[in-house]
Parts: structure tokens; sequence; C-alpha cells
């Protein structure tokens, strides 16, 4: 599928790629979800339709072989994971008062705005994904309404037997920070998404090491620390399911009846796939200076900034992601 001609509206392209490039700057450090997943960037914005592919393990039964006789070869399969992209974006008004009376850059400070809100509805949607995973763990009880409990170590062990055997592996890259497309080495482990409100119940874990004591690791922008072979990120979009659990007792409830349950993602390499929010294609800023007349707007009186890109998140593996549900301490 071939996109329109891309428009910047009142702009150059000169203009609105320093635009983007800023607008980037100031919205991807706020974007955990994307440094551990499998990534593909849009290639030019030439289709709707991302499909990634795994290739599936052969079967390593051993085979005895007989002397002079080959055995039968094995036949490899793959798996194609299609996601469609969905565009999302927003916009805000700008008229020609403000434009005219107002003492602040008007334009760097709407972009503001706006690169703050991007990255915080695209990493909404992305956990929306993750969240709806369907290999579960409950800290107490057998389903949702029965959490009462915090994570602990035994939990923590739990969920990581269940990824080993699983073959799941550690995750030894991530997407480098910055607002261009690129990867990074990274020192070995599971990852676990978590509610910064649980970051109390994470220090408490038997065996934990805060982010400051960590000896020749860098630590993940919002990192907590680690227990085990776990490295915990704190992510404050991460919602929790409001009085979804047991009795609340000291644990956390928005009601105060029933206690909130949070989601602990934990996941290995290749556990779910995204369209990063980095590179020359990543968004595509637009502005309309007011003082033009239009049609609908004869006297020229209104204009707007905005911004739009594409987007989308696939779980690859269920094997290889686990949400732990838990209560948290108040």
């Amino acid at each position: 599928m071939t996109l329109a001609t891309i428009s910047y509206g009142a702009i150059n392209p000169e203009t609105a790629g320093c635009l983007a490039k800023d607008f980037l700057r100031r919205a991807v450090p706020a974007l955990p979800s994307e440094q551990f997943g499998q990534v593909k960037p849009i290639p030019g914005r030439s289709t709707m339709l991302m499909v990634f592919r795994r290739y599936n393990p052969l079967d390593f039964t051993p085979k005895v072989t007989v002397e002079a006789v080959t055995p039968d070869g094995s036949t490899y399969s793959k798996t194609d994971i299609p996601v469609r992209l969905q565009q999302v974006g927003d916009w805000v008004p700008l008229t020609d008062i403000i434009q005219d009376t107002h003492t602040d850059p008007v334009l760097q400070e709407m972009t503001g705005v706006l690169s703050e809100q991007a990255p915080a509805m695209l990493e909404m949607m992305r956990l929306g994904v993750l969240k709806g995973g369907s290999n579960v763990f409950y800290s107490t009880g057998l389903s949702r309404p029965a959490v009462t409990g915090k994570i602990t170590r035994p939990l923590v062990r739990r969920v990581v037997r269940a990824l080993d055997r699983q073959f799941a592996k550690p995750i030894t890259k991530r997407v480098a920070p910055g607002p261009n497309f690129g990867t990074e080495s990274v020192a070995p482990a599971y990852i676990c998404m978590c509610h910064t409100d649980s970051e109390g119940d994470v220090r408490d874990l038997e065996g934990f090491v805060p982010v400051e004591k960590y000896a020749g690791v860098t630590p993940y922008e919002t990192e907590i620390g680690k227990c085990e072979r776990v490295r915990f990120v704190g992510v404050p979009l991460l919602k929790p399911f409001a009085d979804a659990g047991g009795d609340a007792g000291n644990m956390i409830s928005t009601s105060g009846v029933k206690a909130d349950v949070y989601p602990y993602i934990f996941c290995g390499a290749d556990a779910y796939a995204t369209v990063p929010f980095k590179g020359k294609n990543a968004v595509v800023p637009m502005v309309l200076n007011p003082g033009v007349p239009r049609e609908g707007d004869p006297m020229g009186q209104r204009g707007s900034v905005s911004w739009k890109t594409l987007t989308g998140t696939v779980i690859l593996n269920d094997a290889w992601m686990v949400r732990l549900e838990a209560a948290v301490t108040q």
C-alpha cells in the first residue's frame, strides 16, 4: 500500500525534520516497553501490515545413526505473525490572537506538550497488548479475584523457572536511547516491567540488589534493581486492574474494599515485537499557521500544531512472557 505524500502544513521539510528530532528527543525516554521487544521500523511508511517471522525449533530427540545409512532429515517450519498498524496522533489549536499576544514561543511550547503526550499514548497502547498475554500466574489463589498477596522471591523463582522450561532466552540487547534507531548490548537477564507503585514491594524482595549497587552494569532508565536473574523496571503507565482482587486489607485499593491487582510483566528476548518510535519515519509533525484564509476560515483566525505516527505491537511467543498478578502494599 502506498501512502499519500507527507505534508507538513506551513513548515517546510527541513523545519519539520528539526521539529521531529526535537519531538523524539523529548518523547523517547518515556517508552520503557520499547527497549525490550523485537523492533522493526517501518520502511519508508510503505505498508500498513507488518509481518514478524519466527522459525520454529527442530525436534532435538537424538537420532542414532546406522553405519552407511543416511537418516531421514528434518524439515524446518516458520510462523508468520502479522500485526496491522494503527495511525494515532493529536492536535492543538493555534489562533491568531494567541500567536500575536502570547509572550512565550508558542510553537515550541505546543510541540513540547504534544511530545510528552505522544509517548504516553503509544506506551498505553503497547502495554494494553502486553497485559493481554495468556501466560498468567497469581500471587495468591488461582484467579484474579483471589489475589491479595504481594510479589515474593519464591514467586519470582517460579516465573523464572517457567521461562527457563520454555527455553526463553535472556534479553541481551535493547533499543538504544536517543531519537535515532539502533540497538546496544546489555547484561543478560530477564526483564520485569512493573508499576512504580510496586517499587517498595520489589525492594523488599529477599536478595534484592538496587541499581546503585550494580558493579559494571549500566542500569536501564527507570530501573529499580534486580532479584535472582530478573531486572525490574518501573513503568508508571502499567496501570493496575482496579478493585479486581480479594479483600484489600493493607493493600492498595481504589475503593478501599477490594485490592487493586497489579500486572508484573516478565519477558525474555523476542517475546513481543513493536514498531519503534524512532528514526526519520517515526513521526510526522504538522503546523498550520493562522493568518492565511482557508476554506471554513475566511479570516485566517485558526491554525494548529499536530502529530501523527503509525504503531503496532504484537506478542510473538506467549511462553516467553509471564504476567504475574499481585497486590501491592500500601
